[in-house]
């Protein structure tokens, strides 16, 4: 999790307590609206991803949802599209891309954003 926090934080210019808390919320979208099958993969790639996916319950249900609560942590729309960007490119390192493009297309509109 520290390399997946690291490179938002280098992508977006957020702190790194920030690009944790974007992290988080991208996770937990994931959690909540990806084919599950996939964020275990997702989760068994990402040490330390496995708490925040069984607290995904508390995290937004859509991507309107995710959209509001990465601004209410702090993030611009630039900012937003570039840790989408970044986690995206370490989720597709560690699972591959075969298995994380899966994921983005099992949610109806997410891969206008990663």
């Amino acid at each position: 999790m520290d390399e997946l926090v690291a490179r938002v934080a280098d992508a977006t210019g957020l702190d790194p307590a920030t690009a944790r808390k974007a992290v988080t919320i991208i996770i937990q979208f994931l959690a909540n609206n990806a084919d599950s099958g996939k964020v275990a993969s997702l989760a068994a790639a990402l040490p330390g991803s496995q708490p925040i996916i069984a607290g995904a319950a508390d995290g937004p249900s859509d991507i309107m949802g995710a959209f509001g609560a990465l601004t209410a942590a702090g993030l611009d729309m630039g900012q937003v599209q570039a840790a989408a960007t970044a986690f995206g490119e370490v989720a597709r390192e560690r699972v591959g891309p075969e298995t994380f493009d899966a994921m983005v297309a099992s949610v109806p509109g997410l891969s206008q954003f990663v």
